[in-house]
């Protein structure tokens, strides 16, 4: 039998529709290589390079893929909300298939069987919206989807496993589980579908709609492929009855890795989490699984911080987990190191360990699983805890409920909220450390005070002596809402949110770095017109240009959109990070923005911390607020930063560069770097350069 880390205790078993041996062979699982994907100057392509379609096969493939291009060409036309509403659930199957064919991307003859069926439903699809009907919105059982990303205007797919009871009408609530699926570098958009038109996952507990996230591919449900869930999970939102409030995320391998992280950062949408296997964090798995020693520089450790779990802990004490590991599997490393940092902050981590078990899950374990997480379901999301821990070191990820970090002191350092609610006071208890701004709100019927008395918050450090600072705010809404703010003003917290003087910049939520960043949001490219200084920037940068569009296809799985200069509209640029190449001479977009960027840029050097660097040999790379939209981003000749070495195993796929760095050029880019790093570091939090930092 499966033990538990925290019990013993016998269960009683739930019932399923199929519970059996979870085993990871095939292709949604691929191992790293071991100390053969350690070389950086002998990367093998990620995805491989497929097979040869037979010339039968590809006339075949180029005539449906035609017929089906014309008849979206004609539903595009279409004025009426439903068709352009439902147009992706159609679009991503010639999305798929196109891309197979051009680059080579099939790996056995019966992914091209499978295209052809692809493109066969797409035609029904097709034929069926152009009267204005959408069959597979009613449909049980297996369901592929699809949406227009805001990322970049491609349709993205998703799966669906909808219980045979579901009925398209009603007013009942569905419970959601989110269903992360493991590594598979030959899972890209064709193989995936056919997946999830095939393949049920060994845990379908009753009453439940299964969402299997693409996630953009291969990248543990990172960046892009972290939106991705998201946005899939709100596009379901739209056409299935979900309960908000029983949500759950679960995920085995690359994707209990993905659980983990999303978890973490996003524990007020779940009221569980269920990762497996995988990985938690960066430095001691790739030592551990991948038998790598790290070495990294010092903003490389920094920013492990974004996607290593441990430092996110505390946000478990919100979030119900059961973590799971097979006894004999290595990827079990995710789920000690874990405990050992819930073991921290005082929590008992429910670790379900399948006995003798590798790469897999044991069936007795299985139903220990379904029946935790069916009773933790039947009780659903608390969206109003009374006491909330929350721990982060960034404001990317800055929500717990009803509390928001509006402020740090410091990025990239340990930041903490303890608050609790005590209602017969009319008061809300902080205590807080590296954080200079809270926000509370409490939706309409769920504000716990007296309507009568303002509401009182008391605000401390955690760990430093002295008297609570009390603020007294108003009182709640008649609707039982009440919305509250406090910021720290140099060393005094006051009421209200934080004034930010015209022209000011400041870090939130957003828009707080790094580089990479701007790449989980709406970006456009701008590339140059003009003839650059010197020739060896210019064809750096159009190399690190061609670099982000051919790996955005390859590993995000999209379509990165590129304008140049001149094109660049007021509402383009609204509505856009922009991401620009080039010079201040051949790029004017950058030429007009170089006065109130935080460097020079010359012909002859560029500065950058009070330090000069010949310019015909170094180019900047940095994200800073676009200084006509400081809503949004502007990137200077960078895409995002990891690097083809770190495709070949998903613990590496983390920030490589911060918010700025100076590349020497004299060093050609290759598999980890841009070229040389001359210097590079983070702004601090009015977006301004900081000293020498390490």
């Amino acid at each position: 039998m499966p033990r538990l880390s925290t019990s013993k205790l016998p269960l009683t078993l739930v019932p399923l529709t199929l519970i059996v041996l979870i085993t990871v062979v095939g292709p949604l699982s691929v191992h790293a290589d071991g100390p053969g994907d350690n070389i950086p100057a002998n990367v093998r392509p990620i995805p491989p390079v497929g097979i040869d379609v037979p010339p039968e096969e590809q006339q075949h493939l180029q005539q449906l893929l035609k017929e089906l291009q014309q008849q979206i060409s004609e539903l595009r036309k279409s004025s009426l909300p439903v068709v352009q509403r439902y147009l992706p659930d159609v679009e991503i199957y010639h999305r798929a298939v196109a891309q197979a064919v051009e680059y080579q991307e099939f790996y056995a003859p019966r992914d091209i069987a499978n295209a052809r069926k692809q493109l066969e439903e797409g035609l029904k699809r097709a034929a069926a919206l152009a009267r204005q009907q959408t069959p597979w919105t009613e449909q049980t059982g297996f369901v592929v989807r699809g949406y227009r990303s805001r990322i970049d205007d491609t349709v993205q797919p998703y799966g669906l496993e909808i219980p045979a009871h579901y009925r398209a009408s009603g007013n009942d609530r569905w419970r959601l589980d989110l269903w992360l699926h493991g590594r598979g570098e030959k899972v890209t958009e064709s193989v995936f579908i056919a997946q999830r038109q095939s393949q049920t996952i060994k845990y379908t507990p009753i009453d439940t709609i299964i969402l299997h996230p693409f996630g953009r591919y291969c990248n543990a449900f990172k960046f892009a492929g972290e939106i991705d869930v998201l946005e899939a999970l709100e596009h379901a939102r739209a056409d299935y009855r979900v309960d908000d409030d029983r949500v759950s995320v679960r995920g085995f391998s690359m994707g209990g890795a993905g659980c983990w992280q999303l978890a973490v950062h996003y524990p007020d949408l779940f009221f569980a989490a269920n990762p497996g296997a995988g990985f938690a964090e960066t430095e001691e798995f790739l030592n551990f699984f991948q038998n790598e020693a790290v070495k990294p520089t010092w903003y490389e450790r920094v920013l492990w911080q974004m996607y290593d779990c441990p430092h996110y802990a505390a946000n478990f004490r919100q979030l119900p987990l059961i973590a799971y590991s097979g006894e004999i599997d290595k990827q079990k490393q995710a789920a000690d190191i874990m405990e050992k940092a819930l073991r921290a902050e005082g929590l008992n981590m429910t670790h379900v360990i399948g006995p003798q078990t590798a790469h897999a899950v044991h069936a007795d374990s299985a139903r220990i699983i379904e029946e935790k997480m069916a009773q933790l379901a039947r009780r659903g999301r608390n969206t109003i805890p009374e006491r909330i821990c929350f721990a982060t070191p960034t404001l990317k990820y800055n929500r717990m409920h009803w509390l928001t970090v509006t402020g740090l002191r410091e990025h990239w350092q340990p930041a903490r909220v303890e608050a609790a609610l005590i209602p017969g006071e009319n008061r809300i208890e902080v205590q807080v450390r590296n954080v200079t701004g809270l926000e509370f709100n409490f939706p309409a019927g769920h504000a716990p005070f007296q309507a009568d008395r303002p509401v009182v918050v008391t605000v401390a450090e955690l760990g430093v002596p002295g008297e609570p600072r009390r603020l007294e705010a108003d009182r709640q809404q008649t609707d039982g809402s009440w919305q509250g703010a406090i910021f720290l003003d140099g060393d005094t917290w006051r009421p209200d949110s934080r004034p930010v003087a015209a022209g000011v910049l400041a870090k939130r939520h957003n828009l707080q770095g790094p580089i990479d960043d701007a790449f989980m949001d709406r970006f456009l490219i701008v590339k140059p017109s003009g003839n650059g200084w010197h020739e060896t920037t210019v064809k750096w940068s159009q190399g690190e240009l061609d670099r982000l569009v051919r790996e955005w296809r390859r590993q995000f799985r999209g379509d990165a959109r590129v304008i140049e200069d001149h094109q660049l509209t007021e509402e383009l640029a609204a509505d856009n990070h922009l991401i620009l190449f080039g010079d201040p001479e051949s790029n004017s977009v950058i030429r007009n923005i170089m006065g109130k960027l935080p460097l020079q840029w010359t012909r002859d050097a560029i500065q950058m911390r009070g330090v000069s660097y010949p310019a015909d040999q170094h180019a900047p790379v940095l994200i800073y607020p676009n200084p006509a939209h400081p809503e949004r981003y502007i990137v200077l000749n960078s895409g995002f930063t990891y690097r083809e070495y770190a495709y070949l195993n998903n613990a590496r796929q983390v920030p490589t560069l911060p918010d700025w760095a100076v590349i020497d050029l004299t060093t050609p880019p290759n598999s980890l770097w841009p070229g040389k790093i001359a210097d590079a570091g983070f702004f601090d939090e009015q977006w301004l350069v900081k000293p020498q930092e390490h």
